[in-house]
Formats: C-alpha cells, sequence, structure tokens
C-alpha cells in the first residue's frame, strides 16, 4: 500500500516505469559508496504518504551516515512494473533494494530469489526469501485510536472510511477505525455510524486507486450527503481530493490521514486534518538501511511495529488541539496504554503474524 514525512514535491528524479534511473546508482563521488535503490508501488513517490515516507527513510540513512551514496528511486505505474523495476536495480551497482507496499509481495519474492545474494527489503509484506528484510505494520492499533477520536469528535453521529483497493495494508486501517467507533459506542452508550466499510463481511468502498483524486472528492461528497463529518481516506494521494474537498466545504467536515502526520506530508491541508494514523515507516526504514550497510551478512527476518515500540500512533492534533476536549484526550491516551498492556484487545484478519 500505499496506505500512507515531509513532501518531496518535485525535488526527485522520477523515473518512468520500467527504465533506467536517470541517476545511476553509485555514481556519486560526493558521497559514500553505499548504494539504496527503491522501487515504489503505484501512486509515485510524491503521494504524501506512503512512498513518500519510506524513501524519506532512505534520506534520513544516507544523512546519518558517510557510508551512503545519495539513494535513488523508480516509480511503478502499473503492476507489470513491479519485476522489471526490481530486476534493473538487481543488476546493477544496488546494494540495498527497497520494495514498497504489500502489492509489490509476489514479485519481490520472486526477483530475490533470483539474485539471492542481494540484500532486498520490502514494507508491508512478509517475504520469503532469506535476503528479503520484511517491515509490517500492526496499524490496526493506531486506527482503533482513531475511530474512538472520530466517534468521540463527531456532532453529526455519522463517520466514514474508504480504501484504495481491497488489501490487507488498507483495510488493516478500516478494521481498526470500525471497531475504534464501536469500542466508543460501547463505552458510552452512544451509537455513532460507520459509512464505507463492514468489518464482518470485509466489504465497502474502495476508489480503486491511490492517485485519482477526483474520486476521492467524489466518494467523499457522497458521505458528507449521508450525514458524515469525519472521514478517513486509507487511499494516500487519492486521499488528498477528500483534503481539499473538506478545505473547501468550510467546516462541513474533517479528515484523518494516513501514514505520516498529514500536517508535515501534506501541510497546505493542517487545517482540515483531526489528525493522522502514523505508520512510522521511515524510521523502520532508516533502521534497515543502517543495520544493512554495516552487517557482515544479509539481514534476514523483519519487525512488526505496534504502538509499544511506536512503530504505529496517532499523531498530535495539531490545529484541532483546542477543539478535542480535555476528556477525549484523556480518554485516547488511556485506551493506547490498554492496547500495549493487552487489557484491550484489537484484532484485524489483516494483522501482520
Amino acid at each position: 500500500m500505499k496506505v500512507i514525512a515531509v513532501a518531496v514535491a518535485g525535488g526527485l528524479a522520477l523515473t518512468a516505469c520500467g527504465e533506467a534511473p536517470e541517476e545511476t546508482p553509485g555514481t556519486d563521488s560526493s558521497a559514500g559508496t553505499y548504494q539504496t535503490c527503491m522501487v515504489t508501488d503505484i501512486g509515485g513517490i510524491d503521494d504524501r504518504s506512503f512512498n513518500t515516507s519510506a524513501f524519506k527513510g532512505l534520506t534520513d540513512a544516507a544523512a546519518e551516515s558517510d557510508l551512503f551514496a545519495e539513494p535513488v528511486n523508480t516509480s511503478s505505474e502499473a503492476e507489470a512494473d513491479y519485476e522489471p523495476n526490481l530486476t534493473q536495480y538487481a543488476q546493477g551497482d544496488c546494494d540495498f533494494i527497497l520494495a514498497v507496499g504489500g502489492l509489490m509481495g509476489d514479485a519481490t519474492n520472486k526477483i530475490a530469489a533470483q539474485f539471492p545474494d542481494k540484500q532486498f527489503a520490502i514494507v508491508d509484506f512478509k517475504a520469503e526469501p532469506s535476503n528479503v528484510y520484511s517491515m509490517q505494520f500492526d496499524t490496526a492499533q493506531a486506527a482503533f485510536l482513531a475511530g474512538y477520536l472520530a466517534a468521540g469528535y463527531s456532532k453529526s453521529g455519522v463517520v466514514a472510511t474508504y480504501g484504495g483497493l481491497n488489501i490487507a495494508p488498507v483495510t488493516i486501517f478500516m478494521d481498526g477505525f470500525v471497531d475504534g467507533v464501536a469500542y466508543y459506542n460501547e463505552k458510552k452508550g452512544a451509537s455513532v455510524q460507520v459509512l464505507g466499510w463492514d468489518k464482518e463481511s470485509q466489504t465497502g468502498t474502495f476508489a480503486e486507486s491511490f492517485v485519482d483524486q477526483a474520486r476521492g472528492k467524489a466518494l467523499s461528497d457522497a458521505f458528507v450527503a449521508q450525514g458524515a463529518d469525519v472521514i478517513f481516506p486509507v487511499a494516500g494521494g487519492t486521499g488528498l481530493g477528500t483534503a481539499a474537498a473538506a478545505q473547501a466545504s468550510n467546516g462541513q467536515y474533517v479528515v484523518i490521514w494516513v501514514d505520516i502526520d498529514g500536517c508535515e506530508s501534506a501541510a497546505q491541508y493542517c487545517d482540515v486534518f483531526l489528525s493522522t494514523v502514523v505508520k512510522n515507516i521511515p524510521d523502520a526504514v532508516k533502521e534497515a538501511a543502517l543495520k544493512a550497510s554495516t552487517s557482515s551478512g544479509l539481514l534476514t527476518g523483519g519487525t512488526i511495529g505496534t504502538l509499544a515500540n511506536n512503530g504505529v500512533s496517532l499523531a498530535p492534533y495539531h490545529e484541532f488541539e483546542d477543539d478535542v476536549s480535555d476528556e477525549l484526550k484523556a480518554e485516547i491516551e488511556q485506551l493506547k496504554q490498554d492496547i500495549i498492556s493487552g487489557a484491550v484487545k484489537v484484532e484485524s484478519p489483516s494483522q501482520p503474524k
């Protein structure tokens, strides 16, 4: 996914899918020689979400270590681009090849097996080859907090969510969100309604895109017409259409963003971002790249981000700090501790194992 840092608007050398990157790996004489290379999922490097945050992890690692050359990336425009994009890097001078997104799982398994001496890594997928380091995130935990927040903040008693595609790295957010609203209703004797997702049947509303902002706006307009005043898009760049529409609505509804704190990644919409379900991809990628650069062998296994290890979190309220009551803030903080301790169970069929 895709479901998701500082926006890298126009400053990165993007490459057409399947073509060699504009910057040849390993040729930057002003830096080190350890070359990190990233293949984005569909959505592009500047999605203000998932892909952006992954590349930030590589640039942060390069900034911290003199061993690193400047990171490079190739953008995938379709699933058919995954294998050739990964292969071009595996055949080149890349020392660390990062695949971004669960949809790239099969391609990563295949290409990594063909190049067993190369270090691969992937976000949001548990890979099979031993030369792939897997980074997964239990975003249901942080989304549970977001659902509770949305229910507590809503004035209309109707909130909504939609996804980019019906895939596990997306629906795990939606599962947690729906359960957080249900938990609020149980504790408060309330009846806040969630539009866009039925956890039991695992069916709901999807944009079928991570880049179509017009589609994001259209879905949000439909939810607002049904009374929703908080919307949770789990759709990468598609969600920017929701944010823009919220801004144009003159306060009719607010947005909960995903992956990176929206007030940092898409600051122009900070005035409509109630909070963000953060997936700490930058730190996970940075740590993996740094470890790989100094390891005597290939990294194996992987990590799972949780509330307990700060791999996932609920971002600050920023411009809504005064609009979220102290009581609600305290309840969310206690709920976080209860999830960490196990007193409150958060479950989703899409949780990483």
